[in-house]
């Protein structure tokens, strides 16, 4: 019979047991008993790429309380867990989900914050939707525990243009329209502004950055091809989300090609990102890409590939997803808004589709040439609502590997989603690594990460805000979600 590593301990038997032994020690004082110790564990520093082998983690208050070497410790607390063989990290950040879909889609929202707990996500950042008030009401119910689930940092309501693709958009084209959306955005304390491009002109993208940076907000998003992103970056964004847009300044000829697209405005057919694709693939440049990569770095522009959605979608129309285990997990009404895509897929061309698997080839190459020009990478999933079979949780899991795949080294990926997260979002004081007086939001893993990047699915056990669940409870959650 294995033996438990959760053990729940009786502080009574602890002082008998003291008693017994002479009273060589004294029980405990409640400020020297914590909440949950983590014994004989190795902690993954994921700053130095370091595993730091046979510690003790102590908790309490929902935050780290101790680090040390498990030799002659002797701590005392109400939970204790065997991390023998085992490796704790910083629990995982997911820099791009969506909660979406308007007030029917709510409820089934909610169901997705156990599938982020159970894949050792203990935040994530909402990259613009329709839901902001559920989204409040989760964030109290999750600080109270009423809630399990990842922290949630929200852009609330996206920017765009005049008659916005998304539901709930802010709709701006004047410089009086930008400010309104930001005072909007400001009284409801969003964490950042995001920005989309499905209507915006190039003039209101910039200057919803620069007004944006006036005020101290961080602004992140797409980008109409009207403009460039050296222009964008120049202005002050702060990071890039998907590839299309880096791809497009890694062209020869992009200032020739945003002039074609800004000269197509005035048509009544205006050329779009997916029309221009194959022109700035042909024109792709090496020498043009490290240029882009350089100023990123310099003005700490950061980039969210989301890769794993985008080699999703562009298998589409060949894979049948009808068997994914995880789907048992998404609410019915979620699966119903896979169809648009689905259908969209299965309309592209032979030549379409072949041109999409390559195109998400090369955005594979572009990563560790960031990487290698000190761009800052964050690892997103796109998960949510609309986005077909990209599943919470998992699907982050998966960015690791295509990262890993791409040309990122294990420690490297760990960092897009630990660090690099809570930097970006500016609370790397709290949050990130394993150290005393951090969040205690951990991950525990049976296997080494640093040694193979798919290590990070070998979960043991998920703490947060201070709260440790075993592999049985995150079984037990989804257990709970399961249609």
């Amino acid at each position: 019979m294995k033996s438990n590593p959760f053990r729940v301990v009786s502080l009574g038997a602890l002082s008998a047991v003291a008693l017994l032994s002479g009273g060589a020690q004294r029980a405990p004082t409640p400020s020297a008993t914590y909440e949950v110790v983590i014994n004989h564990v190795n902690v993954v520093d994921v700053v130095s790429g370091r595993v730091l082998p046979d510690q003790v983690v102590a908790l309490a208050g929902g935050r780290i309380a101790r680090v040390g070497p498990a030799a002659g410790a002797r701590l005392v607390a109400r939970q204790t867990v065997d991390g023998r063989g085992r490796y704790l990290l910083p629990g995982l950040w997911d820099m791009h989900v969506h909660f979406r879909g308007g007030d029917s889609l709510a409820a089934a929202n909610q169901k997705l914050l156990p599938l982020f707990l159970a894949h050792g996500i203990t935040t994530v950042r909402d990259a613009g939707g329709d839901l902001t008030p559920s989204i409040r009401q989760w964030q109290a119910q999750l600080e109270a525990g009423r809630l399990a689930g990842p922290r949630i940092f929200t852009s609330g309501p996206k920017i765009d243009g005049p008659e916005a693709y998304w539901p709930g958009s802010l709709e701006v084209e004047t410089p009086a329209q930008i400010s309104r959306a930001l005072d909007s955005l400001q009284r409801l304390k969003v964490d950042y502004v995001k920005i989309y491009d499905s209507k915006i002109s190039g003039a209101a993208f910039l200057g919803t950055i620069a007004e944006a940076e006036r005020r101290g907000l961080k602004t992140t998003g797409h980008m109409p091809y009207s403009v460039t992103l050296g222009e964008a970056v120049r202005q002050g964004l702060d990071a890039t989300e998907h590839l299309y847009y880096v791809f497009k300044a890694c062209s020869g000829q992009e200032d020739s090609l945003t002039a074609l697209v800004q000269a197509s405005l005035k048509t009544p057919k205006p050329l779009g990102l997916f029309a221009m694709l194959p022109a700035v693939y042909d024109t792709y440049r090496p020498a043009a890409a490290a240029r882009i990569f350089r100023l990123m770095a310099a003005r700490g522009t950061a980039v969210v590939p989301t890769l794993f959605i985008g080699q999703t979608l562009a298998r589409l129309p060949d894979n049948d997803h009808a068997r994914d285990t995880l789907r048992a997990y998404i609410d019915p009404r979620i699966q119903a808004t896979y169809a648009r895509r689905l259908a969209s897929a299965r309309q592209q061309s032979a030549a379409a589709r072949a041109f999409t698997r390559k195109l998400e080839t090369k955005f594979l190459s572009l990563v560790p040439q960031m990487q290698a020009a000190g761009v800052t990478v964050l690892a997103g999933s796109d998960s949510g609502a609309f986005n077909s079979y990209v599943y919470p949780g998992a699907s982050l899991q998966e960015e690791l590997v295509l990262l890993v795949q791409a040309g990122l080294t294990p420690v490297q990926a760990l960092r897009a989603a630990t660090i690099n997260g809570a930097r970006f979002m500016g609370v790397d004081a709290r949050s990130g690594t394993i150290a005393a007086g951090k969040d205690a939001d951990l991950l525990l893993l049976t296997a080494n990460p640093l040694q193979d990047i798919a290590n990070i699915r070998k979960i043991s056990a998920v703490v947060s805000r201070g709260k440790v669940y075993s592999a049985p409870q995150l079984a037990a959650m989804l257990r709970a979600v399961k249609n």
